[in-house]
């Protein structure tokens, strides 16, 4: 298997590789079956950033234009607590023209959110944040003084958003449950595969022995991606949320 490293490349390589999976109904997921991408042209993506405020780092931006989007939903299955059989669908990333309600959703909570977990059971309170205060009140006014300073945060999908400060020298896409925050990836190739892994036929079968079965483990080349990725490096940092992100592994 041969993964573009040019960007660009890359992106088009995703393009191809998933709706090539797509177009098989044996081995898509439910729900997806002859689905397309939905690429977004500069002037809707110039168009966008006035709306909602926001500047797209240049990823991003090459992102919306080959991908963005696609034109069906996920169907994942299940059953409820009374042994009905439930249907959910699940976008795959926001479309920017379609999902302006559950965008602004994304945006406009994302404080009240994180805030939860420092008023809430978890009792979240970052060192740099000096001595806790007593009242509510108090402690609102040293959370909104930390979050007006944080990079700006744009909705992917989900509780997934993109760093979006073109002076950082890494740009990662981040993964928020609350204050629970993971890196997804350090770039957008790395989050893309990541994101992506069960629509882009990235693993191959693997017997184990002590369990007598096959196990999916992503193909070497891949792998090898996610490792140089991950390895640490000082440079790293997400300003302002990088205690956060540490909060629950170091303390």
């Amino acid at each position: 298997m041969n993964i573009p490293e040019n960007f660009t490349e890359f992106l088009y390589w995703i393009k191809k590789r998933t709706e090539t999976l797509w177009s098989n109904e044996d081995d898509c997921v439910q729900g997806l079956y002859g689905a397309k991408w939905q690429p977004l042209t500069e002037e809707q993506i110039d168009s966008i950033e006035l709306k909602y405020s926001i500047k797209f780092i240049t990823e991003h931006r090459e992102f919306l234009k080959v991908l963005h989007a696609i034109d069906k939903k996920e169907i994942f299955e299940y059953e409820d607590e009374n042994g009905e059989v439930v249907l959910e669908e699940h976008m795959l990333f926001y479309n920017w023209l379609d999902d302006e309600e559950e965008i602004q959703h994304r945006f406009h909570g994302l404080s009240d959110w994180l805030f939860f977990d420092v008023e809430g059971g978890n009792e979240v309170w970052l060192k740099s944040w000096g001595i806790k205060p007593k009242s509510e009140a108090k402690r609102k006014e040293v959370f909104d003084e930390w979050f007006s300073k944080i990079p700006q945060l744009i909705p992917m999908l989900g509780h997934r958003f993109v760093v979006s400060d073109s002076n950082l020298k890494w740009k990662p896409i981040l993964s928020m449950w609350g204050t629970d925050i993971i890196v997804m990836g350090w770039d957008f190739r790395t989050y893309l595969l990541n994101e992506l892994k069960n629509h882009l036929d990235i693993h191959i079968q693997v017997f184990d022995e002590e369990d007598q079965m096959f196990y999916p483990e992503l193909l070497p080349e891949v792998q090898e991606i996610f490792d140089q990725n991950f390895k640490y490096d000082e440079s790293k940092d997400v300003p302002y949320l990088k205690e956060m992100m540490l909060y629950w592994s170091s303390g």
